[in-house]
């Protein structure tokens, strides 16, 4: 190991409204093991990022009676953290025309008025993690996430041994997994395939971020494996769209549905009723998520599969 000092950085940024840090990146996290995402027990959130500078840590603690968040990162990345950090946060979002029509999503949004959508500019960081969510159970995606962030990416910088925090293999670090690794991570060759596909040409995929809403999405989809949902997941997360709808989840579309008709929707049934707050779409999914508002599950929940190896 290196035994070069690792590059410190602090800023304290003052939004111009009250920040609800948690909240915003909560969307970042892919499920409760996520090795890149650590929640200390005061709230503070420590996340392993890699940036087009290098890898990168960052706390976060969100001070909100005074106003402030104090942010501090280390690693090569350092500085292009800080620099981002107010799009990551929301500061670059606006909700000015988005009007909550209907009761529920009022209410929604009475409950969470300063959520915003952040931006963090980092496409290959959200694509990963959604296509290996494409089809599974979130179970078998986290554990396929995990098994691969821990195999092949690499420690956080700065002081995080205690926290046991990762950062995502690189693209090219990708690019050299063997299709039997990626069997015992768990992954099948479909998902596998399209997390290759994209690591081929993840510079170009990078370049997208400040593309407008079509244009990302219509690059995204070039790529082999994927579609309309993981175009969407990763638009919300990487480039902050507020229309991005997941389309072709398992819950959304009935979660939505009954949250406002009290009955479960389909697709073209959630873009019928989602389309009077075009181009806020995304924000009516969300508060439905934000609020809890999810239809009664009935009968036994989806089994992990059990035939691939490593389990």
């Amino acid at each position: 190991m290196s035994s070069e000092p690792v590059t410190m950085r602090e800023r304290v940024w003052r939004p111009h409204w009250p920040c609800p840090v948690g909240v915003i990146l909560s969307t970042a996290r892919r499920g409760p093991g996520d090795p890149t995402y650590r929640i200390d027990p005061d709230g503070t959130i420590w996340r392993g990022l890699r940036t087009p500078e290098g890898v990168a840590t960052l706390r976060l603690a969100g001070r909100p009676y005074d106003g402030e968040v104090h942010a501090t990162s280390w690693g090569p990345g350092a500085d292009w953290v800080l620099e981002q950090l107010p799009a990551l946060l929301g500061a670059d979002d606006d909700p000015s025309g988005f009007e909550p029509l209907h009761p529920v999503i009022a209410d929604a949004h009475r409950r969470h008025p300063h959520w915003r959508i952040g931006r963090t500019g980092l496409v290959m960081e959200a694509l990963v993690p959604a296509v290996l969510e494409q089809k599974v159970t979130g179970q078998e995606a986290f554990l396929g996430f995990r098994r691969l962030v821990r195999r092949y990416g690499e420690r956080a910088p700065g002081p995080v041994a205690d926290r046991d925090l990762w950062v995502q293999p690189s693209p090219a670090r990708l690019r050299t997994v063997p299709s039997w690794e990626w069997l015992t991570l768990h992954v099948d060759p479909a998902r596998s395939r399209a997390v290759l596909q994209a690591a081929q040409v993840a510079p170009a995929l990078e370049r997208t971020v400040g593309l407008a809403g079509e244009e990302v999405d219509r690059r995204l989809r070039s790529v082999p494996g994927i579609g309309v949902w993981t175009s969407a997941e990763v638009r919300f997360r990487a480039h902050g769209d507020p229309d991005a709808v997941s389309f072709g989840d398992y819950h959304v579309a009935k979660d939505v549905g009954w949250a406002l008709t009290g009955a479960e929707v389909d697709d073209d049934g959630l873009a019928e009723l989602l389309e009077p707050y075009r181009p806020h779409r995304y924000r009516v999914q969300r508060l439905v998520e934000l609020a809890g508002l999810r239809r009664p599950r009935r009968g036994p929940r989806m089994a992990p599969r059990r035939h691939l190896p490593g389990r």
